[in-house]
Order: structure tokens, then C-alpha cells, then sequence
């Protein structure tokens, strides 16, 4: 076959222009544009590795300062509350004062109210006597048809009175 025959004379050309391409496709891909890849590569992950490690120390100072911003929080919130604490005690403290001295001025009222209930009471024993005297006069000199003194019917009233 002369197909076969003609294989055998165009193959060591064929081959060595196979060997001719793929060298210059190697020199080419391989010595040209894999290095530029990988460079760029490495200073892709360079970067992302250096973005990590700012973003980390930023959290880290973040974390830091949200710490003191809390311990800062706690403190003041205890001073506000030691503040509170002082103002209740003297609101406190000034409302024992105040209400004594009112609880004193009732107490005084009342002791003279109980004074000027006491000689009302007096008084108006006083007079329930004296007007139990005259009636009793009346009574016995209506009843008895005799009048009594004035001093006699007072002992009597002041006797039944004892023992009401």
C-alpha cells in the first residue's frame, strides 16, 4: 500500500516538527506565562493572608476596647447606683426629720386638744352636776313636796355620779 510507504518517508520530519512546537508551545506556556500565573497567585494569597491578619488585629483591638468600654460601663453604672443609694438615704433621711417634726407639732396639738377636751369635760361635769343638783331639788320638792339645799343635792348628784 502506498500509504503505508509514504508514513515511513514523512515520519522523522513529522516528528521532528512535533518536537519543534511543542518546545516553543513549552518555552511559551511553561518558562512565559506559568511563572506570571503563579506570581500572581502568590501575591493574591499573600494579600489575602495579609488582609486576614490586619482584619484579626482589628477585631483583637475591637474586642480590647469594647472591654474597657464595658469596664468603664460597669464603673460608671456603679458610681450611679452608689449616687442613687446617697440620695436615697438623705431624701430619707431629710423625710424621718420632716415627719418627726410634724409627728411632734400633731403630738403637741393633740396634747392641747386632750388639755381643752379635759376642762370641756370638766367644765361640762361641772355643769351636768349642777343642773342633776337642781333638778334633783326640783324632783324631790315635786315628789316630797320639801325643799332640800343646795348642798345636800350636790353630795347626792356627786354620789351617783361615782358610781356611773
Amino acid at each position: 500500500m502506498p500509504q503505508i510507504d509514504q508514513i515511513m518517508d514523512t515520519f522523522a520530519s513529522q516528528l521532528f516538527w512535533l518536537a519543534v512546537f511543542f518546545g516553543i508551545t513549552y518555552l511559551l506556556i511553561g518558562r512565559g506565562m506559568v511563572p506570571k500565573i503563579m506570581g500572581t497567585v502568590e501575591r493574591r494569597d499573600s494579600q489575602i493572608a495579609d488582609d486576614l491578619a490586619a482584619a484579626k488585629a482589628a477585631r483583637d483591638g475591637a474586642d480590647a476596647q469594647e472591654e474597657d468600654w464595658r469596664l468603664r460601663e460597669n464603673e460608671n453604672r456603679a458610681a450611679a447606683q452608689a449616687l442613687i443609694a446617697e440620695a436615697k438615704a438623705k431624701a430619707a433621711t431629710s423625710s424621718e426629720t420632716k415627719l418627726a417634726a410634724a409627728q411632734a407639732r400633731l403630738d403637741e396639738k393633740l396634747a392641747e386638744a386632750e388639755k381643752q377636751i379635759e376642762a370641756a369635760r370638766s367644765s361640762a361635769m361641772a355643769e351636768i352636776e349642777s343642773v342633776a343638783a337642781e333638778a334633783t331639788r326640783d324632783i324631790v320638792a315635786r315628789l316630797v313636796g320639801r325643799d332640800i339645799d343646795k348642798a345636800s343635792a350636790q353630795v347626792a348628784v356627786k354620789e351617783a355620779l361615782t358610781h356611773v
